[in-house]
């Protein structure tokens, strides 16, 4: 089974499914009428039948008694401590026309001296007041959704557009789909990949309608990106003793230093101690925007002066998380052009300082990519992964561009994996990168249409 047809399934409720649990629905609340019913004709008829000493005791000392307990936190008079019944403001628990006809027998039988119970509660009885709690965490399928919106909306009308001159298949049209896909930031490789599987698929499937052909496109790309995606290691390796060290590479404006200040946040939460390396010495502000961060999250940072030697500054970095027991470092560096020669050699020297005092390290060398960039996005995770030894992608931004189809790409034409994404402004808002979640968020309306 693809990955397509496991999402749908997945989120898809079975119809036979859908319609057994109506009809339960549908027989629990006849039952629940015929009992309120049931219940409103007997008080009825006790109190009129009975004597009205007879009804009088049942009212005041009712076997399974109907009133309902205040909580501790309400405000309870003395003279209902005194023995005057209390009653809940809202106890919707008995049957109104019940409750109607035993407070009216109590009533005429209680002295004229003695108010009511219903005044009682109605004058003395504070109403409880519930505690406002906390807008629930969306999950992170919700997240997705949320995050792709634009993405999903912009993909959909780019389908649409493209079908609204569907005649029938033929070469033209599958030349058009072609640039409707390279348009959407799947890449040019999968773009051509996708068009030629389909002229197999569509015949298969004698797909003629619009809905039946954009539902074999999108079921195709799911499902390749199923199978480049088999095998592939979304988490962030960690050491098994010592600091683990994770690079940052990328350009400048791609959000490195934004996405670190977010990573810290997160394990800091899970209770690691986290150092962070201010190893851009180059940019204006870098150093005080990872310091800043830094007091934000509650880590501390490594800096030196500005325009000093990064590979100095990473070695002062590593010494002292071996010295105080650091679980993490991160290591920020320069945005750099893939194709400046001594920026690159630079950042190998910085990989050499670290790997001669730890090993094993760096652990992760996470390459920053601005998802709105789209295909220059690809074009520079391409360069940088022939140039250096990128371990996973951070896509940056995804929330705020049309262009989510780029991880498409990445994994399909690169087989990097993507760790973590961007899906918002809030610190939280950096999530581990979940590839079900991530299609269902991009093709949710073919995936449950």
């Amino acid at each position: 089974m693809g990955l397509f047809s496991r999402l749908k399934k997945a989120f898809s409720l079975p119809e036979s499914e859908a319609a057994s649990s109506a009809a339960s629905t549908s027989t629990a609340a006849e039952t629940t009428d015929d009992s309120q019913a049931t219940a409103a004709v007997t008080a009825t008829s006790t109190a009129s039948a009975e004597p009205a000493t007879s009804t009088a005791t049942t009212v005041a000392a009712p076997t399974t008694p109907t009133v309902v307990e205040v909580t501790a936190t309400s405000s309870v008079p003395a003279s209902a401590a005194s023995g005057a019944p209390v009653v809940s403001a809202e106890a919707d628990v008995v049957d109104s026309q019940a409750t109607n006809s035993a407070s009216s027998a109590a009533a005429s039988l209680a002295p004229a001296s003695e108010p009511a119970a219903s005044e009682v509660a109605e004058s003395n009885v504070e109403p409880s007041v519930e505690p406002a709690t906390a807008a629930a965490e969306p999950t992170e399928a919700e997240r997705y959704d949320q995050g792709l919106k634009k993405s999903r909306q912009t993909f959909g009308d780019r389908i649409n557009n493209f079908l609204a001159n569907f005649r029938h298949v033929d070469e033209g049209f599958f030349d058009e789909l072609e640039d409707t896909l390279i348009e959407s930031d799947v890449g040019y490789e999968t773009a051509m990949q996708i068009s030629d599987e389909l002229r197999d698929e569509v015949k298969l499937k004698n797909a003629k309608s619009k809905k039946e052909i954009s539902s074999v496109i999108v079921e195709k790309l799911v499902d390749m990106y199923g199978e480049a995606g088999a095998g592939e290691d979304n988490s962030i390796h960690l050491a098994a003793s010592g600091p683990t060290v994770i690079l940052f590479v990328g350009v400048n404006g791609a959000g490195k230093t934004t996405t670190i200040g977010k990573m810290a946040n997160m394990y800091k939460q899970q209770g690691k101690k986290v150092l962070l390396a201010a190893c851009d010495t180059f940019r204006a502000g870098a150093i005080q925007q990872l310091q800043v961060w830094g007091k934000r999250d509650g880590v501390d940072v490594v800096a030196g002066p500005e325009k000093s030697d990064p590979a100095a500054v990473c070695f002062d970095a590593v010494k002292r998380a071996k010295a105080e027991a650091y679980d993490i470092l991160f290591v920020d560096t320069a945005g750099r052009l893939q194709n400046k020669v001594n920026l690159m050699n630079e950042l190998e020297k910085i990989k050499r300082v670290i790997t001669r005092e730890i090993p094993a390290a760096p652990q992760e060398v996470l390459l920053v990519l601005d998802a709105t960039t789209g295909q220059n996005a690809l074009n520079q995770a391409k360069l940088f992964k022939q140039s250096t030894a990128v371990t996973g992608i951070v896509l940056t931004k995804l929330d705020g561009t049309a262009r989510g189809g780029i991880v498409l790409a990445i994994r399909n034409e690169l087989h990097l994996a993507v760790k973590y994404v961007g899906l918002g402004e809030k610190v939280t808002d950096l999530r581990p990168f979940n590839a079900n979640d991530f299609v269902y968020g991009l093709f949710k309306d073919v995936i449950t249409g």
